[in-house]
């Protein structure tokens, strides 16, 4: 049987390729990894219309939801950041609990998961990198300001014309680029940018925790399905000793 020892359901965008490849990547022996793609018009990755894109993932999230609890997933994750962005600290708390009602499964989302993974780290001044505009990159600012963090520098990676185009090597570039002494952890946004291979190397390079939307996802669902393994390899966040189990920030 596969997932034996978890199941781990992933609600992604429609054109996204590369949650699907980084998480199954991560994912320790026994445990599988499930995704259903949201409903959204248009190019996915593409910067023009994203806030369209998102408003339509949300709206639409229960006929994927729908799909995904029907392999019986024991955490379903909302895989995608700039929704959380749209959606604010209040929204998106009462999706979670909405769908957590719902389906009696366990609900999370990826920047819920950032939110524990920083609080973590023990890690209060920041740095965000994200591939996206200037528009909705400051709301994540403002988003990760109303959890508490102090937003040191952000910055958006220039001369992105597709989000699943771009390359582990600008998201590391990325990443050296938000740092300053004042910084305790780097966060990289977008998951459809892809991380996990770099953010090791960049820990190393930085002297700091550097974590993804990726990493942060991939460590909240094992701890919520209570898979205690450290994970090696994607920085520290997932090579440490796991913690209680968590599932969203208050």
């Amino acid at each position: 049987m596969k997932g034996w020892r978890a199941r781990l359901g992933f609600l992604i965008p429609p054109g996204n390729p590369t949650i699907e490849t980084e998480m199954a990547e991560m994912a320790p022996p026994g445990v599988s990894v499930h995704f259903s793609r949201m409903v959204a018009p248009g190019e996915g990755g593409s910067l023009d219309g994203q806030e369209e894109r998102n408003r339509s993932q949300i709206a639409h999230i229960d006929e994927s939801a729908d799909l995904l609890v029907k392999v019986k997933p024991d955490v379903m994750m909302l895989a995608h950041t700039a929704s959380s962005y749209t959606l604010g600290r209040r929204d998106e708390a009462e999706l979670v609990q909405r769908l957590q009602a719902k389906y009696r499964v366990p609900i999370a989302t990826a920047f819920g998961s950032v939110v524990l993974a920083l609080r973590t780290l023990g890690a209060k001044r920041i740095a965000l990198g994200a591939p996206y505009t200037e528009e909705i990159t400051l709301k994540g600012k403002a988003l990760l300001e109303e959890h508490g963090f102090a937003v040191v520098k952000h910055r958006v990676l220039e001369g992105v014309t597709n989000i699943f185009d771009e390359t582990e090597e600008r998201a590391y570039r990325l990443g050296r680029s938000v740092d300053t002494p004042e910084v305790e952890a780097v966060f990289l946004s977008g998951l459809g940018m892809p991380t996990i291979s770099i953010l090791e190397m960049l820990e190393r390079d930085l002297g700091k925790p550097a974590i993804s939307a990726a990493s942060a996802m991939m460590w909240n669902a094992l701890k919520i399905a209570g898979v205690r393994d450290q994970v090696p390899g994607y920085g520290r966040l997932l090579a440490s000793e796991p913690t209680a189990r968590a599932i969203s920030p208050p």
